[in-house]
Order: structure tokens, then C-alpha cells, then sequence
């Protein structure tokens, strides 16, 4: 289903059309209109997709806050609390003995909620307005990340409280990811998918890294503002996303991207050549009558069942269930650990937590490049994963032994855990979304975003559980069932569920390279 012109966009062209073709496209040096489009629409989904991670990360930071040693401060004059009480300064009920417990219910409150709303949201996704679906789920996920802060300032300290914002939050929250890549497969071709999403999926880490430093701000004083003020930055993302979004190239008078059977069968056929895959029209066209397609030009939604059905949907699916439960437990009890461990404040802590979303970032971007240049999207993740099983044994034993070596340690377990992470969510994704299969129908792309990711959720929900559940055990076991989550991604993919994707793109390479020297 689709939506009228995004507001913003309506305006901008009937402002003035001949302003929109001269700043647009008739500049002689300019890029082409489609180029600047298909720019615009990179940049504005990030910058949505930063905003939920943003608002998804100061649970992580604040909940060193929640518990604390308290024996160094100094008392209120007024306090009423018993002498040898070392927990008077943290917040009620976490100051209680089995505090990594309930902070793991919180998180998990948030993620199983997630996880099962993943699953539905797909299918929505690609029945209602996008620009409506998503702009919704950001005013939603802005007002519960508020609601969550709002408990410091109203001195909440009922654990309903703070779960029923979570659940609610999760449920939210799940509008984003299928619709952002949905919206981006619309604007962009098969071609170099895996470096332009690479690149493009950093909006995971760059929203940890600034949920992080903007929680850090406030968690030693009022933490309430953690939660507060990454809300209203991703309410506000939400109206701007509604003003502005464009779903469909043609919603602008630009043909959609061709795949890749379509610009083979142009190098085949020259003589009945498809259409240029970026064009835009500088076209008279009426606005509002662009904006919809005629009744039944649409290819019709695919079933859950169906999409199912895609070739590698389910072995992926299955892969990223482990390979997210080793990234979330990071996302939610890093900082953390470093506070435990290496006795840094909660803000230090916070902000060297960073460094394992700076890693991601680079072992993402690492990933599509890698991935596109051996079109091997199963292969390169099983390698990251192989080599991330060490790294994460290296990190938890001389991690901390200085400032250096846990700097180094944490860009390298960032890119070597959420490198595969990113490049299944995005490339694989879309890869599935659009297979030849589907004979063109891209419709599906939302739905088996949605069930790869929910199915990676179930991992995210269950890892920061265990961790909640291990942890008073001692870290190193923390980092024990880390290291058999990651192993066990890679016998997914290694004892079959993707040896036939692995053996099929060897043969591929196989058979270019004997094309090549031939």
C-alpha cells in the first residue's frame, strides 16, 4: 500500500518547479537527479535507524547507576537508611542481592517483546504506508524511551513499571528495521549491495556510540535525562521522517532500480534494452497523480509462509539467532563488565563501551566489501565468526590488563562479532528479499527482513538473559557462553544448514575463474 507524497517533498516541488529541476538536476556538474534522490533516501534511513539504536542503548549505561557500591559517598544528612547499608544510593528494586536478575528481566522485557513483534511487523510493513508505519513507530518509541527516564523524576521503583515501558518499547521498535530496509531496497540495485549496506548498516553502531555518550552525560547525576533526552531526538526524527520520506522512485518520476537478470537480459539483447536503472523524469507530471501506482500494478504481498519457503531464509535466519545473541549481550552488559572489572566510573565505562561499536563499524563496511568482492556473503561470515571465537577468550583474559590492549581488544571483537551480524541483517537480506525466485516480486522484502531478524531477536532476548543469569557466577562465564553461542553459529552454517549456500558460490567463483583464464 502505498502513501500520498511525503509533505515536505510536495512542497519542495510545488514551491517552484523550475527551482526543484535548476537545484536538483540541471546543474551541468551536478550528479544525476536519481543519485541525489537515492542519497537523500540513504542518509534520512540512517539517521532514522540511529535513533532507535540511540534510544535502545542507555539501559546498558545507566544500570552500573541502578546498582552501585555506594560505601565511598557520602550520606544525605537525612538519611534513614541502616549504617552498614553499601546499596543506599542505588535506585529501588535493584539494590537488592539479585539486582542482575532484574535488571535482565528489563532487557529481556524488551527484547522478547521485540522478537515476537518482528515477526508481525514484517507483514504489516508491507500492507500499510511505510512513511506512516515508520513515522508512528518513532513518536511511539521516542514517548516509551521518555516514559522510561520519566521514572527517575516521578521516583518510581515498581519493576511493572519499568518492564510494561519495555514490553511496550520492543513492540514499537519493530517498525524500524523492516521498513528502512524495505525503503532502501526500493531505491537501490543488487549491485555492490553488500558495500553500500555495509556502510550503510553502521547506523547500528554510530546509534550505540551516541546513545552511549549521550546517557553518560547524566548517569551519575539525573539519569532519568539518559532515557529523556534520546527519546525526544527520536519523536522529533519521526516527524522529520514523515515530512520527508519518499517510499518509491517512482513516488518522484524515477524508475525503480533494475536487478540483476533485468541488466543481463540488456547485455543480451541490445536491440530491446530495459530502461537506465536510476532514471528520473523532468516531467510536467501532476504530483499527486504520481504518487500512487494504477490499481493492481503492484505485485501482491507475499505470505509468511512463502517467504519461508525463499532458498537460505531459514538457514540464515537460524545463524543470525546466535550470532545477535553474542552482539546484544555486548550491547547490554559491556559497559558493565568494564565496570566490574576494570573498576572505571560508570561514564568511563560507558564511553571505552564505545569502542566495540567503533569495531563494528569498520568490521561491517569490512564485511560488504569482502563479501561483494568474492560474492560470498555465507562464506565471509563464517570465516568472522571462526576468528571471532578467540578473540572474544584473548579480550576476557588480557583485555584489561591496560588502556591499550582493551582498546585494540575491543575493535576487533566488535568487528569480528558484528561484521556477520550486519552483513546478514542488510545484504543477505535484501539478497533474499528480491530472489529470482520471486520472478521480480521485490514485495517480499519486508516480510523475510522481518523473519530473519525476529528470528535473530529470539538469540538478542536470550543472551542478555543468560548473562543476567550467569553473571553472579563470575564473568568469565559470561564469556564462556559467548564463545559456545559463536561457535555454535558457525556449525549452523558449517554441518549444514549453509554448506549448500557455501558450495554453490564456490562452484560460482570456480566457474568465473575458468571463464576468466579461458
Amino acid at each position: 500500500m502505498r502513501s500520498s507524497l511525503a509533505p515536505g517533498i510536495w512542497f519542495l516541488r510545488a514551491f517552484s518547479r523550475d527551482s526543484w529541476r535548476s537545484g536538483w538536476a540541471s546543474a551541468d556538474h551536478a550528479a544525476p537527479l536519481s543519485s541525489r534522490f537515492r542519497g537523500f533516501i540513504l542518509l534520512l534511513t540512517f539517521l532514522v535507524y540511529v535513533c532507535y539504536h540511540m534510544s535502545r542503548k542507555p539501559i546498558s549505561i545507566v544500570k552500573s547507576r541502578l546498582h552501585q557500591n555506594c560505601s565511598e559517598l557520602v550520606r544525605p544528612e537525612n538519611d534513614t537508611h541502616d549504617p552498614n547499608d553499601t546499596t543506599w544510593c542505588s535506585w529501588s528494586p535493584f539494590d537488592k542481592d539479585d539486582y542482575t536478575e532484574l535488571l535482565g528481566a528489563v532487557d529481556n522485557a524488551f527484547l522478547v517483546a521485540y522478537a515476537i513483534g518482528m515477526f508481525i511487523s514484517g507483514i504489516f510493513g508491507e500492507r500499510l504506508p511505510l512513511r506512516y508505519y515508520l513515522s508512528a513507530g518513532m513518536l511511539l518509541s521516542g514517548l516509551f524511551t521518555s516514559l522510561f527516564g520519566l521514572g527517575y523524576f516521578w521516583d518510581i521503583h515498581m519493576l511493572w513499571y519499568f518492564v510494561l515501558i519495555q514490553v511496550c518499547n520492543g513492540l514499537v521498535q519493530t517498525t524500524g528495521w523492516p521498513s528502512v530496509v524495505s525503503c532502501v531496497g526500493n531505491w537501490f540495485g543488487k549491485g555492490k549491495r553488500g558495500f553500500i549496506m555495509g556502510i550503510w548498516n553502521s547506523h547500528t553502531s554510530v546509534g550505540n556510540i551516541l546513545g552511549s555518550l549521550i546517557a553518560g552525560i547524566w548517569v551519575n547525576h539525573q539519569w532519568g535525562l539518559s532515557f529523556i533526552v534520546p527519546g525526544v531526538i527520536t519523536a522529533a526524527m519521526g516527524i522529520i521522517t514523515f515530512l520527508f520520506l519518499i517510499e518509491y522512485p517512482e513516488d518522484v518520476d524515477c524508475t525503480p532500480p533494475q536487478h540483476h537478470d533485468d541488466l543481463e537480459k540488456e547485455r543480451d539483447n541490445p536491440e530491446d534494452p530495459v530502461s537506465s536503472p536510476y532514471s528520473c523524469r523532468e516531467s510536467n507530471v501532476d504530483i499527486a497523480a504520481s504518487s500512487f501506482k494504477e490499481p493492481g500494478s503492484e505485485p501482491e504481498a507475499i505470505s509468511f509462509l512463502g517467504a519461508l519457503k525463499i532458498p537460505g531464509v531459514i538457514e540464515f535466519s537460524l545463524c543470525l539467532l546466535f550470532a545477535k545473541l553474542v552482539s546484544y549481550t555486548f550491547l547490554y552488559w559491556l559497559p558493565l563488565y568494564i565496570f566490574n572489572v576494570a573498576h572505571f566510573s560508570a561514564k568511563e565505562a560507558g564511553d571505552l563501551s564505545t569502542l566495540f561499536d567503533v569495531g563494528g563499524i569498520i568490521g561491517g563496511i569490512m564485511a560488504g566489501l569482502i563479501s561483494d568482492y568474492t560474492n560470498g556473503r555465507a562464506t565471509t561470515c563464517c570465516i568472522m565468526l571462526i576468528l571471532a571465537a578467540p578473540m572474544m577468550f584473548l579480550y576476557n583474559y588480557i583485555g584489561q590488563n591496560g588502556i591499550a590492549s582493551s582498546i585494540v581488544m575491543l575493535i576487533i571483537c566488535g568487528a569480528l562479532v558484528n561484521g556477520p551480524y550486519a552483513l546478514i541483517t542488510t545484504a543477505v537480506s535484501a539478497d533474499l528479499g528480491t530472489h529470482e525466485s520471486l520472478k521480480g516480486n521485490a514485495k517480499a522484502l519486508s516480510t523475510v527482513t522481518a523473519i530473519i531478524d525476529g528470528t535473530g531477536s529470539i538469540g538478542a532476548a536470550l543472551g542478555p538473559l543468560l548473562a543476567g543469569l550467569i553473571s553472579p557466577t563470575g564473568w568469565n562465564n559470561v564469556f564462556y557462553m559467548l564463545i559456545s553461542a559463536d561457535i555454535l553459529a558457525c556449525l549452523v552454517r558449517v554441518l549444514g544448514l549453509l554448506c549448500r549456500l557455501v558450495y554453490k558460490e564456490i562452484l560460482a567463483w570456480k566457474a568465473s575463474r575458468s571463464r576468466s583464464s579461458g
